[in-house]
């Protein structure tokens, strides 16, 4: 049975660009019926893993996402002196072992998520190579890839190698995509820019005209989180474990996604977090908002709409959480960020004999 500790996050984002579709739009979701706000998934976990919060948190155990692995070897090699010929069927050997290549080059055709171990390898068989001027054995090479790791980041959001499917790792956290409780409109930014050169003498228009588009909106976040997946995919390292989880939750907290942020500065912290933990089936309260926030008080709507989503689910379904869920509400002072992080580190109390 599996413990799994959930996340439900509310953040105010002032006018903003935090993630934008292949138009340099915000990304939009329909929900309810309207149109909302969203920021993806994916945008957020990368924000997170590259954070100085979160490397600074799991230093020695954040892996690097790339296809340019081989590169970096091929580069050493022949600045090393290895014949060019040779070094790219070296390093086309080591790269080769975590995905398939590119035609006739060293770069992987799929993004790789190596652990710090596997990099560690990497290089380190590279200098080997260097030093005796001899092709890469097979054994060498069969060790670079690893199905056990430490790497927090691989543990948490998961790695998928078509070529090598028995080193995947499957991902013990989920994130939703992040959308705002309220119906949005996404606007347009006319903007012109000066030629401090230019006197106006001559020419008096403006050294640049662009556009570029915004919205604002307090969004719903939600994540779950596997502790014993996690613990698991961590080889059973406990203290990691407890790291991992709440570098994970004050990242979701207080770091913004990138976008836009030298126009815009439109970082946030999350103004209400709720977690829960428990064995049960985990849910989703994004239902708390189907029907669109309005109003003035629009933080103070989205939070009493989204705890009494909870109280009501639980009287229905019974209790999700084995323990009080624990709260922080930056509108009204209560909790702490250091609270929540201590009771997402925690694992679940044992229960005890009844006899």
């Amino acid at each position: 049975m599996s413990t799994f500790i959930q996340l439900h996050l509310l953040t105010s984002y002032p006018p903003a660009n935090l993630n934008r579709d292949d138009l340099g739009r915000p990304k939009t979701a329909v929900m309810g019926g309207v149109q909302r706000l969203r920021v993806s998934s994916q945008s957020l976990k990368r924000a997170w893993r590259t954070s100085d919060l979160f490397q600074g948190a799991l230093d020695g155990h954040v892996g690097t996402r790339t296809k340019e692995m081989g590169v970096g070897v091929l580069d050493r090699l022949t600045a090393a002196g290895i014949p060019e010929g040779d070094a790219k069927k070296w390093a086309q050997a080591i790269a080769g072992r975590f995905g398939k290549l590119k035609a006739a080059g060293e770069e992987i055709e799929q993004l790789a998520h190596f652990s710090p171990a596997e990099v560690s390898a990497v290089e380190t068989l590279t200098t080997t190579l260097i030093a005796e001027r001899r092709a890469p054995r097979d054994d060498e090479l069969n060790g670079l890839l690893q199905a056990a790791h430490t790497a927090s980041d691989i543990a948490l959001f998961g790695r998928m190698l078509a070529a090598a499917p028995a080193k995947n790792t499957e991902a013990a956290a989920q994130v939703a995509h992040a959308i705002t409780v309220h119906k949005v409109a996404v606007e347009d930014d006319y903007f012109t820019a000066v030629d401090d050169l230019n006197s106006g003498a001559e020419d008096v228009g403006a050294g640049h005209i662009g556009e570029t588009e915004f919205a604002a909106g307090l969004f719903y976040l939600y994540v779950c989180i596997d502790r014993d997946l996690l613990l698991e995919n961590l080889q059973d390292e406990k203290d990691l474990t407890r790291r991992t989880l709440k570098a994970l939750a004050e990242a979701a907290a207080t770091v913004a996604p990138t976008g836009k942020q030298n126009s815009f500065a439109s970082r946030a912290y999350a103004s209400y977090i709720l977690a829960e933990k428990g064995t049960r089936q985990p849910r989703s309260l994004s239902v708390a908002f189907l029907k669109p926030v309005t109003g003035q008080d629009m933080l103070g709507g989205a939070i009493k709409v989204l705890e009494d989503t909870r109280v009501n689910m639980d009287k229905v379904y019974g209790a999700l959480s084995d323990v009080p869920p624990c709260v922080m509400n930056a509108a009204t002072g209560e909790g702490s960020l250091a609270e929540l992080l201590d009771f997402v580190a925690e694992p679940l109390p044992e229960k005890k004999d009844p006899a």
